[in-house]
């Protein structure tokens, strides 16, 4: 079994990746849910949704978030009534269906999980996908916005401003107990699959945001520093820059080098092994010196071959390992 600590769309591709070359019964995805967002009284799970919606095929391909051939009906109407101060977060009429039968599933008292469970089965889903709490974990941003300190909710700061402010912290709120409230718990399963696994994978996703998150979450971290031998990480910078969204800048904001060495310098910890693309094959050198075992491959999912390539690398590097899955 292999287990992938995942968030939204570099994970989802290489779950989709790992599902092409491996059998993906065998895959189990524990998925950021500090993006999680309540939207019009709705619960939306985007890191989780792309998840499900890329590996059932129903992935909008030009925008990587979504589903393909959506809708616009329900925002449009929203925009007419309350312009941009209600509809500034794109919710796409197929795409609220699923946040509809979350919601009131959530209100009837099923967990997370349960939730993702039955629509993960709507779809077909092999994989396994697991939020990695069933409790509440909300990613904090604090921006400087005017020459002040701001503290945003994640989809505020990432939809609402576009990334495009300087970041100074990045805080999971609930992962350790607040006056009042228990610190978040791993949800049922993860700590298990983690332990059980015959390899780790930390996917391609941006290390502050999206995969941060999870490792601070109910033991995760600790968790998969137990199983550090039997870990890869697929490094989400290439060439110094993200293929898509703020990881790079984020980086640099706080104090990180935005490359793949600062990438190897997180995620020794935690992972023996770090896969790097082909334009980083210089910086090997400095991946070894921050301690971890550096592989070099094209790292680019551009098209099915290369994902499928990327796959297959990862399942050579943890067989190399002395882990992964029997082929």
């Amino acid at each position: 079994m292999l287990v992938a600590i995942a968030g939204g769309v570099g994970a989802a591709r290489m779950l989709a990746a790992l599902s092409s070359v491996t059998d993906p019964a065998g895959i189990t995805a524990v998925v950021n849910t500090g993006d999680d967002t309540v939207l019009h009284g709705l619960h939306v799970s985007p890191d989780l949704d792309t998840v499900v919606y890329t590996l059932a095929g129903q992935i909008n391909p030009e925008t990587g978030w979504g589903r393909v051939g959506e809708t616009w009906g329900a925002m449009a109407d929203l925009r007419a009534y309350g312009g941009d101060r209600l509809a500034w977060f794109n919710l796409g009429d197929h795409d609220l269906g699923t946040h509809m039968f979350r919601t009131s599933r959530l209100a009837e008292g099923a967990t997370l999980s349960q939730v993702t469970a039955e629509i993960a089965a709507r779809w077909g889903l092999r994989v396994t996908v697991l939020p990695m709490s069933d409790d509440r974990v909300e990613t904090r941003v604090t921006v400087e916005e005017g020459g002040a300190s701001v503290e945003l909710g994640f989809q505020e700061y990432f939809v609402g401003r576009r990334h495009s402010v300087p970041v100074l912290a990045v805080t999971p709120r609930g992962v350790t107990a607040e006056p009042g409230r228990r610190a978040a718990a791993a949800a049922p399963g993860v700590l298990d699959a983690i332990g059980q696994a015959d390899g780790v994978i930390i996917c391609p996703s941006n290390p502050i945001l999206s995969i941060g998150p999870v490792l601070a979450t109910g033991g995760i971290g600790d968790a998969v520093a137990r199983r550090r031998d039997a870990t890869v990480a697929v490094s989400p910078i290439i060439a110094g820059r993200a293929l898509k969204g703020p990881a790079d800048t984020i980086l640099a904001d706080l104090g990180h080098e935005a490359s793949v060495v600062g990438v190897a310098r997180m995620w020794a910890p935690y992972a023996a092994t770090l896969l790097v693309d082909t334009a980083d094959a210089g910086r090997a050198g400095e991946v070894e010196a921050a301690g971890m075992r550096c592989v070099v491959a094209p790292t680019i999912m551009s098209g099915p071959q290369e994902a499928a390539g990327l796959g297959r690398t990862v399942l050579d590097a943890l067989e190399a390992a002395g882990a992964g899955p029997r082929r």
